[in-house]
């Protein structure tokens, strides 16, 4: 079954730039330095993947190192309203109906927010970062912005109460908030967050954390400029 925002957030699609924001700690402060950790490279062309509405693409679209941005999700809803969002810089987007389980096409960066927790394990996880790598030049970025989670039992139930503390202040219902934990739980797999580092390292890059607001991190992933063929 096809990734959908609607039925997986039990919100409507017009909803979602609303909402997430009351859903995600520091999500403004996530996009931008997303976004400005994608213009370091000075990139001529990005893919964003899961790109949802387009909030991370209309970031980086801002930012005039970046050349072309190609929008890549499985929800044709939420592209749709990416495309309406976008329509100010239709010369350098790109609107594709696809999955990221495939290989990617050449680019220079490769940026994503809130759409690889949808991966259900390390080792796919791994697999979908070393398609990330084969894809990038040297120098080439992954940027991702996402949730991670513990592996010490109390440490993620001090960081899910980090998480209840955002929504609670942003007027969810304590209970309510812990039923949307639940209801995400049935597609959603937060790891650790040394694990996807580990895992990006393995494949060849340089990674690290460049920002983090309780689970909510932004881990920037470099193909270093001088790899051995065939890495």
């Amino acid at each position: 079954m096809a990734h959908s925002v609607r039925r997986h957030l039990r919100i409507q699609v017009g909803e979602y730039d609303a909402t997430i924001r009351r859903f995600i700690p520091g999500y403004e402060e996530m996009l931008r330095q997303a976004a400005a950790s994608v213009a370091a490279a000075r990139p001529r062309r990005v893919l964003e993947l899961g790109a949802g509405t387009g909030a991370l693409s209309e970031a980086l679209l801002k930012h005039p190192e970046i050349g072309a941005v190609e929008l890549l999700d499985v929800d044709a809803d939420m592209l749709e309203q990416a495309r309406n969002r976008l329509a100010g810089y239709r010369d350098r987007v790109r609107f594709t109906l696809r999955s990221f389980d495939e290989p990617f096409l050449q680019c220079d960066a490769i940026a994503a927010a809130l759409s690889l927790h949808h991966i259900p394990t390390l080792d796919a996880k791994a697999a979908l970062f070393a398609r990330a790598f084969d894809a990038l030049p040297p120098g080439g970025v992954l940027v991702n912005a996402d949730a991670s989670m513990p592996a010490e039992v109390s440490e993620r139930e001090q960081m899910f109460q980090y998480w209840a503390d955002h929504m609670m202040a942003r007027g969810i219902e304590e209970q309510r908030t812990w039923r949307h934990f639940a209801e995400w739980s049935e597609e959603d797999t937060y790891l650790p967050l040394e694990a996807e580092l580990d895992a990006l390292r393995a494949v060849g890059f340089e990674a690290r954390c460049v920002w983090q607001a309780g689970p909510i991190g932004v881990v920037v992933a470099t193909r270093p400029a001088h790899t051995r063929a065939g890495a």
